[in-house]
């Protein structure tokens, strides 16, 4: 009889700037969807988890908890310095710290800072240059070489967050720098996220995709019920908060026909992802200053930071 072999389990903290695509990362590290994506910046807001596992070649089950940050950026109001400040919190004691950079769109301005107080950070840091399936080779090597001159990387990853391009070489490296240790999740537990959290952030996914630019950053949306029914099905009532008349027009639409697409299509991922018929109701309000509410704050994942 053979002893099975030891387990290993660790934090891997996945940090960048706005919009480099960190939540695509994680949820291809993941293999199914456990963060939101969008191509508005600035879309993951709570520091949350996604959860890993991997077998190495000697068949160690490896556990890796995945911290999908907020991209990280100059904060001006509070809404974003609580974005910012869950996004270092998340890089606090991680095993190793994967610093992921577009290199189309670089946003340098975001960038410098971070490679800043990255470089004297203690954590195992890895440095992955995203999109390779759009970017052109010989930008990407010299950008590469420029990086890894300003911080000690221990390693470097050119992938498609995307298509899976490179991803699951980097998966392995960064599971044989997980330290031994008992697993800290239940084997088929892919996010720490509520379902009553991990709900609102798809709903306003579908805002981001339906209404683009015409929605400012500044919307919210807001968990109210999520009620188990005796049928097996789910019932969720959810509020869209923005801060204008205006915005609640373009969330409505025409006779209400935005909000009924917003709707549709959130319920559809919805029963996907939770594997039960879900009914969703959703209506919208106006909150000014709703950045400037601490209860607010806490329902959608965020510490409130003054």
């Amino acid at each position: 009889m053979t002893d099975n072999p030891p387990t290993r389990c660790g934090v891997v903290a996945v940090l960048g700037a706005p919009n480099a695509g960190k939540s695509t990362l994680v949820n291809s590290l993941v293999g199914q969807k456990v963060a939101i994506t969008s191509a508005k910046a600035q879309t993951t807001r709570a520091r949350m988890l996604g959860i890993a596992l991997h077998e190495l070649a000697d068949g160690t089950p490896v556990q890796m908890i995945l911290v999908d940050t907020p991209g990280i950026f100059a904060p001006r109001r509070r809404l974003d310095r609580a974005m910012v400040s869950a996004a270092w919190e998340g890089a606090e004691s991680a095993d190793a710290v994967v610093l992921l950079v577009d290199p189309i769109k670089q946003r340098r301005h975001e960038l410098e800072p971070l490679l800043e107080t990255l470089a004297g950070r203690p954590e195992r840091k890895i440095l992955v240059l995203n999109k390779v399936d759009r970017a052109k080779k010989e930008p990407l090597l010299a950008l590469a070489q420029e990086l890894t001159g300003k911080v000690d990387f221990s390693e470097v990853f050119f992938v498609s967050a995307l298509t899976g391009e490179g991803v699951p070489e980097m998966k392995e490296t960064l599971a044989k720098l997980m330290p031994e240790g008992v697993w800290m999740y239940p084997e088929d537990q892919v996010s720490d996220a509520s379902e009553r959290l991990l709900a609102a952030e798809i709903t306003r996914e579908q805002l981001y995709k339906q209404l683009h630019e015409e929605l400012p950053y500044d919307s919210a949306v807001r968990p109210e019920k999520y009620e188990h029914r005796k049928d097996g099905s789910v019932e969720i009532h959810q509020q869209i908060v923005v801060t204008r008349d205006n915005q609640r027009a373009i969330v409505l639409g025409k006779g209400g026909s935005k909000i009924k697409a917003i709707g549709e299509a959130a319920r559809k991922e919805l029963s996907e992802v939770l594997g039960v018929k879900v009914h969703l109701f959703l209506h919208v309000k106006v909150l000014e200053n709703w950045a400037e509410d601490k209860e607010l704050f806490e329902e959608i994942g965020l510490d409130w930071v003054r």
